[in-house]
């Protein structure tokens, strides 16, 4: 008889690869969730790394803050549809590829991450650290995640209607550079839509 010795399912052993960014002192309680969330979101998915869109759809699902400034309406509904389809759409044309800007190469401290995702982790960090008031939060990685046309984040908002520039500059006008939104407007292909 062979001794019974505790193994790891494949789906925590595909996990290990991912950097524990959740525990980063740099990150509010509330993103720490969100990057623990895209996490569990990639390796359930059989990704090999977490990217903008595993980080767009944690922040959808699981940030107040982020969501708000989307505003009310269809637009969070499109999106959640569009990122739950990821394994059977364009998700697949993704899992052949890194996600990636072709800017500068990404420390080794940022492992598990899509080299553009890990940019925009260190993006919210340090639009935090010049708000200087507390850790980087689920805001500050979604404006960090929208201005760069190449994350894969930016093509799904695309796809659903939303147009990153001007949710960008809504972010900025209506966060001041600060973690909270406040209700009202959002940004929508063909102009702005009051709430």
């Amino acid at each position: 008889m062979q001794p019974r010795t505790p193994r790891q399912s494949a789906h925590e052993s595909r996990g290990q690869g991912f950097h524990r960014a959740d525990n980063d002192a740099r990150l509010s309680a509330e993103l720490a969730a969100v990057v623990a969330g895209a996490r569990r979101r990639a390796v359930r998915d059989g990704d090999r790394q977490i990217d903008t869109a595993h980080l767009l759809h944690s922040l959808l699902e699981s940030d107040a803050g982020a969501r708000a400034v989307f505003g009310e309406g269809p637009h969070i509904a499109r999106l959640l549809g569009y990122l739950v389809q990821r394994s059977i759409g364009y998700g697949l044309r993704w899992q052949s590829g890194v996600e990636d800007s072709g800017g500068v190469p990404v420390a080794g401290e940022a492992a598990g991450f899509s080299p553009l995702a890990a940019a925009c982790m260190e993006r919210a960090r340090e639009r935090a650290a010049r708000r200087g008031d507390g850790p980087a939060c689920g805001v500050d990685l979604l404006a960090a995640i929208v201005v760069d046309p190449q994350a894969r984040a930016v093509e799904v908002l695309e796809r659903a209607g939303v147009d990153p520039a001007r949710l960008s500059a809504r972010i900025e006008a209506r966060t001041g550079g600060r973690c909270g939104a406040r209700p009202g407007r959002y940004a929508v292909e063909g102009g702005d839509t009051a709430r």
